[in-house]
């Protein structure tokens, strides 16, 4: 489990690229103060465990589903990614609960500065923005980052200097493609109001919170 607080911006050094997989070598400083094989660490915000340590650089390797779920894919040598170590029991909680399992990817189509903040617009599918709400949390490359503005087949963020600098948001320009993980909190809301129901009905049950819901789901 992550926050989406990136702890420092690293560097591909080296890409193997299987059939369908790949293993990725990066480099990072920080985060392997207390490294380990077999720990998690959030590469743009996705959740890869590092299989082999030498000095500051560590291996992972990434599976066909997650190379067409990300933007892992398009990484080579030079590549400057986010990092962050999982979350240590009883450490702050700066951002929000971020899984690391991404769940599409979106398309920086505009940024415009706005004085000391830049609004960074994403486009995306329907089933990202239906788990894209206003003021709600989402993780972009894995930065934990507040909606400011929704609408048809986009959403904005504005993107402080702090997060600027510290990671590699900043960096990428219309057109680049990033990460996007939905809150993990509405996720299972909606899949909980919806169980057993066909994803097309439009019944009052089947679509918000009522007794009949809660005694189904066994909150009653």
């Amino acid at each position: 489990m992550f926050t989406g607080i990136i702890e420092e911006v690293g560097e591909i050094v080296a890409v193997k690229r299987g059939q369908v997989s790949s293993r990725l070598s990066i480099r990072g400083d920080r985060i392997f103060d207390d490294l380990k094989i077999g720990d998690s660490v959030a590469v743009n915000g996705v959740c890869l465990t590092a299989t082999v340590i030498s000095g500051k650089v560590f291996e992972a390797d990434v599976m066909a589903e997650t190379l067409r779920r990300t933007n892992l894919g398009t990484f080579s040598n030079g590549t400057k990614v986010n990092l962050e170590r999982a979350m240590a029991a009883g450490g702050r909680f700066g951002g929000h609960i971020v899984s690391g399992h991404i769940d599409g990817t979106g398309k920086i189509t505009s940024m415009k500065r706005e004085d000391n903040a830049v609004w960074v617009r994403i486009d995306t599918g329907a089933s990202i923005l239906k788990y894209v709400i206003e003021k709600g949390s989402v993780a972009i490359d894995g930065i934990s980052l507040t909606v400011a503005e929704t609408g048809p087949g986009y959403f904005k963020v504005s993107v402080i200097p702090h997060t600027g600098e510290e990671t590699t948001l900043l960096a990428k320009h219309p057109g680049s493609v990033v990460n996007l993980e939905n809150d993990v909190v509405g996720k299972y809301v909606d899949h909980l109001m919806h169980f057993g129901n066909s994803e097309d009905s439009s019944s009052d049950s089947s679509s918000g919170i009522d007794l009949g819901m809660l005694s189904r789901n066994g909150f009653l």
